[in-house]
């Protein structure tokens, strides 16, 4: 192959060409890219490039156009401005190129049988007339034409990477792009590039402008503007907010567009007279009058969640009717010979009032009794013939409430069954078959999920939401288990305070309680509380790592991997879940020859990592694959190219390798994300890198994610601040006000 001379002045375009030996270090944001390409001179002599080198994977021939370079650090390297890839002609370098994973179906072996059967000709085989592949002994009908699909689809995946790589879109995005409009992929990018945020998962605004102005879009164009401020919406849906006040949204998207306040005052006038957003007036923080402007999809599940509570409230139908004039003396104390124990008067009280109330709350802290009354309130409801269904947000809390009340619980998704786009099979046409419906972890319930739960509960029968109202609220937008709990909401609840003798005992929920009340957590004389004081906060992240790794292990014998969680405030810095993730996995997880591995952008999967999703995928597993939903890595197939991941609800779901960037890795993750799950033990890196994250309810949340133990890791001030700061930040919602307003319809609503 010809090679640069090296005498080539600096700065000087030049073109290299060879095939690329490995990937040493990818950005999966930028797409820039370190890797060693071989130009012919064996394997000993690989020369460094770098640059933007979307979609480029081993034993591909690539020329690549660039400059030459020096690092001050690694020496002399080719910075790469483009490249394209070209298709080997020698009989060595076609085998190395269909046996690098390349094409979905071809491994090194049957690369080796189809080289040995066609030489030279075979990629003009695959190109021309696939059908011959039947030929190469082992190779059927169905993989040949696996083989042939697979290689139609990288040649068109190709042509829209190219040209979208002057936009640095990374492959993954151009994947997903090709995935959802097929030959039509480069005119949709063409012509409605705003499309691409609204259909495309991982393409946000952002990408789809930068797309626009390199393909002509006006900076001032109404089509810019619409997209740019739905795009505000949503980026506040992301942080919890149902609506945005109108005059928030307009200086927000100003901001965000840099274009005149009046242009985007016009084109939200206009998003409303299509109906591309609802405009309504809510009361604000105060009482006064607020101008909220919603994307359609909150303002319809909030006004559906509202009515929908205050019809299953208020209806006449009764499925449980043997509780309408039960004498609760005998009842009460019927179950307390039956527990051998008594209850306490709040939790009576909460017994009555969800066996006798269509819908109703019950909340409260650790050890103060939420999960013996919610069996409590199981056993009496099945005592009288009830048909009970219990729920959860998480397959983990679904397990948890499984264990705790001896009866089989599920997921809401999974109960639901939820469907491809997210309709499920359960709703007001095809409700829930259930007297008695029980769903716990309630502060996780995001706005969407609990419209779509209620609308699935038959008139008549009773709803309990279980969860504790000082935890984080939910990762989705809105607050539900907070509104329902109001002053002046017509939703019936119960809060236990009372911290039981044996739950006294556990430091974990003395100083989870301690944390709630903003005083500090008792650190001294507790056998599964601890602080291991760091005050720099690299040194936190490796004491971080040396406590899960080694530390926890030998002291407590508990499994590293499946029984530590490390919780983060956030996920950048060194002591962010990004950073901690390398770090464990490299601990943990650590490379081997006996391990299968598979790099996606910056991150390396292995067999045996825990991963978690990041993304609802409805297309996936029985009923759909959830953000936040946690899981092992459990096989890895190069030639189906394919990722098998076990969930926590022990369900195996395959990942395509270009569907890798819908997971993360889990040794570390943020406290949002471990709602709703429990673990034997957790680790807390605390530190004042993470300053404007340290509130009491996200270390709160933290600490009651342990049953047994908890370690923290950082400095005292970080801790203190943790401790000190009550959390501001409310979210725009109405659903109070709506529950409170009687005769409520969208006939109030703006226009």
């Amino acid at each position: 192959m010809p090679t640069p001379s090296e005498t080539s002045p600096p700065f000087k375009q030049a073109v290299v060409q060879g095939v690329l030996e490995r990937i040493t270090y990818a950005n999966e944001e930028t797409g820039y890219t370190v890797a060693k390409v071989d130009t012919g001179r064996g394997s000993d002599d690989l020369l460094t490039v770098v640059g933007s080198l979307l979609g480029v994977q081993p034993g591909e021939a690539l020329r690549l156009r660039g400059r030459w370079g020096s690092h001050p650090r690694y020496g002399r390297q080719f910075q790469v401005d483009d490249y394209t890839t070209v298709l080997p002609a020698t009989v060595q370098g076609i085998r190395r190129y269909l046996g690098s994973g390349l094409i979905k179906g071809i491994g090194p072996k049957m690369a080796e049988r189809i080289v040995g059967h066609f030489g030279t000709d075979a990629l003009d085989v695959i190109e021309e007339d696939p059908a011959r592949l039947i030929e190469v002994p082992g190779l059927g009908p169905k993989r040949t034409r696996l083989i042939a699909d697979a290689w139609e689809e990288q040649k068109a995946i190709k042509e829209v990477m190219l040209f979208l790589q002057g936009v640095q879109v990374t492959t993954s995005l151009a994947v997903r792009i090709y995935k959802q409009y097929g030959d039509a992929s480069i005119e949709v990018v063409q012509k409605e590039p705003y499309r691409l945020a609204d259909d495309v998962w991982g393409i946000g605004f952002k990408t789809a402008d930068t797309i626009a102005q390199a393909v002509g879009i006006p900076h001032d164009s109404p089509e810019r503007v619409m997209a740019g401020i739905r795009f505000t919406l949503s980026e506040s849906s992301n942080e919890g907010h149902c609506f945005l006040p109108e005059e928030r949204l307009i200086s927000a998207a100003v901001k965000i567009l840099q274009v005149e306040a009046g242009l985007v005052i016009e084109c939200v006038a206009r998003l409303v007279a299509d109906e591309g957003v609802a405009r309504e007036n809510v009361p604000g923080p105060e009482g006064e009058p607020v101008r909220a402007v919603y994307l359609l999809p909150f303002h319809r599940a909030e006004m559906g969640l509202a009515t929908g509570l205050r019809t299953l409230l208020d209806t006449p139908e009764e499925r449980m009717p043997a509780f309408a004039d039960v004498d609760w003396p005998v009842a009460l104390d019927w179950l307390d010979r039956r527990a051998g124990t008594s209850l306490a008067e709040a939790q009576k009280e909460a017994v009555r009032e969800a066996l006798s109330r269509k819908v109703c709350v019950l909340t409260g802290g650790p050890g103060c009794g939420k999960s013996f009354t919610v069996s409590s309130i199981v056993t009496m409801a099945r005592a009288k013939g009830a048909e009970v269904i219990l729920a959860a947000p998480t397959g983990r809390a679904a397990k948890r409430l499984t264990e705790l009340t001896g009866h089989e619980a599920s997921t809401v998704h999974r109960l639901l069954e939820l469907r491809p786009g997210g309709e499920a099979a359960h709703d007001r046409d095809n409700p829930l078959d259930c007297d008695l419906l029980v769903v716990d972890e309630a502060s996780m319930l995001d706005l969407i999920l609990a419209n779509k739960l209620v609308k699935a509960v038959p008139p008549g029968a009773h709803l309990l939401l279980v969860g504790d109202v000082d935890q984080l609220p939910s990762v989705g937008a809105g607050q539900v288990l907070r509104d329902l709990l109001e002053e002046g909401s017509p939703i019936p609840s119960v809060r236990l305070t009372h911290v039981f003798r044996q739950a006294q005992q556990s430091g974990v929920v003395t100083n989870a309680h301690r944390i709630n009340q903003g005083e500090p957590p008792h650190l001294r004389g507790m056998a599964d509380f601890f602080l291991f004081p760091c005050e720099e906060t690299e040194e936190a992240a490796e004491m971080t790592v040396d406590v899960v790794a080694r530390r926890i292990p030998r002291r407590f014998g508990l499994d590293p991997l499946r029984d530590v969680q490390v919780l983060t405030p956030m996920k950048g810095g060194p002591a962010g879940s990004a950073n901690l993730n390398s770090a464990l996995q490299a601990a943990l997880t650590p490379p081997s020859e006996r391990v299968a591995e598979r790099r996606f952008g910056g991150r390396i999967f292995r067999v045996g990592d825990k991963v978690t999703q990041i993304r609802n995928n409805y297309e996936k597993g029985r009923n759909g694959v959830f953000n936040g939903t946690l899981g092992v890595v459990t096989g890895l197939d190069p030639v189906a190219q394919e990722v098998t991941v076990r969930t926590d609800e022990d369900e195996e779901i395959a990942y395509d390798f270009a569907e890798l960037d819908e997971l993360a890795h889990a040794y570390s993750i943020t406290v949002h994300r471990s709602q709703g799950s429990e673990y034997p033990a957790v680790v807390i890196p605390v530190t004042t890198s993470a300053w404007m994250m340290l509130q009491r309810n996200l270390l709160y949340t933290a600490v009651t994610r342990a049953k047994r133990l908890v370690v923290l890791v950082g400095s005292r001030r970080a801790l203190a601040q943790a401790v000190r700061n009550v959390s501001s930040g409310r979210r725009h919602t109405a659903l109070g006000h709506r529950l409170r307003l009687s005769g409520y319809s969208s006939a109030d609503s703006l226009n």
